[in-house]
This record gives structure tokens, C-alpha cells and sequence, in this order.
């Protein structure tokens, strides 16, 4: 956005024993946008096992993140959960499972694992993240298409949004990703 400072720098360390290490400006807050990803696919792979692999591949996509034409000539299925149609696939079937909680159980699992409740998503964020989420509309139309998106598209991308939209610091990142 463009309210971001660009010249802000942070990282954070945080080893098994409990020991950090931290530089730059660690306590600045900001959307974590893919990097939800590894959440969403986290409880994913727990909820569906092996079967998760019908609906996204796991194969590096070798184009751009958010490409249309790779995933029509897949047939809508995206090659990996990382890339914004895999993400989005991802969230599609969460949603099967959690319904209306869908986005309560990745922040659930998020403050669990930084062992932060306080955790939560930037609203400005994930409203301009719909305003201008065009690509996107168009990968979970495409999908929806191919029949890999079973719940409201909208509903699905509002979820998505969302949890790209979660507002963490590196501490918080850096102890989360310990799992």
C-alpha cells in the first residue's frame, strides 16, 4: 500500500531452544500475504491427507504466480498450493470442511503456533485486496469453471483476502513458522 514505508527493514530469527535474534524494525506490523499460504496448506494437508493432491498439484508452476493460461491449459487445477489459484483451491476446500469458520480456524492455527492470541487481519488491507483482486476473480472463475470450486467464488476470494490480509511482525512470523 502505499502508506508502507519502503525503506523499513526487519528480521527476525527465533532458533528451537527459545533463543531470537532480531534487527530493523521487528515490531512493525504488516499484511503477511502469501506467506498465509503455508497455513492454509498446513490444515489442508491435515484435513485431506493425500487426496488434497485431486484438486492442486504439487509441482513447481515454472510461470508467473498468478498465470491464466497455465491453469486453462490444466484444466483448473493449479500446479501447487503456493501460487494464487493453488491458495485459493486451498481455501475452496477448507471452506467444505469449515464452513463459515473457515477464516477463525487459520487464525486459530496462526495464533496458536506464535503462541499469540492478539494476532489479527488488516481490514483496510483485505478490502483494497478486493477491490483490485481481479486476477484472482478471474483464476476462481476459471476453476469454478473446471468444477474445482465448490462454494460461492465470492465467498471463497473474501476468505482468501482475508487471510492474506493477516497482520504479524517478524517475531510473531518467525515464532510461527517454528511448526
Amino acid at each position: 500500500m502505499s502508506r508502507v514505508n519502503p525503506n523499513q527493514f526487519a528480521m527476525s530469527l527465533q532458533l528451537f531452544d527459545g533463543t531470537s535474534y532480531h534487527i530493523g524494525d521487528t515490531d512493525e506490523k504488516f499484511s503477511i500475504q502469501s506467506i498465509s499460504k503455508v497455513f492454509t496448506f498446513t490444515l489442508a494437508i491435515h484435513l485431506y491427507n493425500k487426496e488434497l493432491y485431486k484438486y492442486v498439484g504439487h509441482e513447481p508452476s515454472g510461470n508467473s504466480f498468478n498465470s491464466l493460461v497455465q491453469l486453462e491449459y490444466e484444466n483448473g487445477i493449479p500446479r501447487n498450493p503456493f501460487i494464487n489459484a493453488g491458495a485459493i483451491v486451498i481455501t475452496d476446500l477448507l471452506m467444505n470442511k469449515y464452513k463459515d469458520k473457515t477464516f477463525l480456524e487459520v487464525m486459530n492455527l496462526i495464533q496458536t503456533v506464535s503462541d499469540n492470541k492478539n494476532i489479527t487481519y488488516d481490514k483496510e488491507v483485505a478490502k483494497s485486496e478486493k477491490e483490485y483482486g481481479y486476477r484472482n476473480l478471474a483464476l476462481v472463475s476459471m476453476m469454478k469453471s473446471f468444477n474445482n470450486i465448490n462454494n460461492d467464488i465470492m465467498d471463497v476470494l473474501d476468505n482468501y483476502f482475508k487471510h492474506c490480509s493477516i497482520s504479524m511482525n517478524t517475531k510473531e512470523l518467525s515464532r510461527a513458522m517454528l511448526f
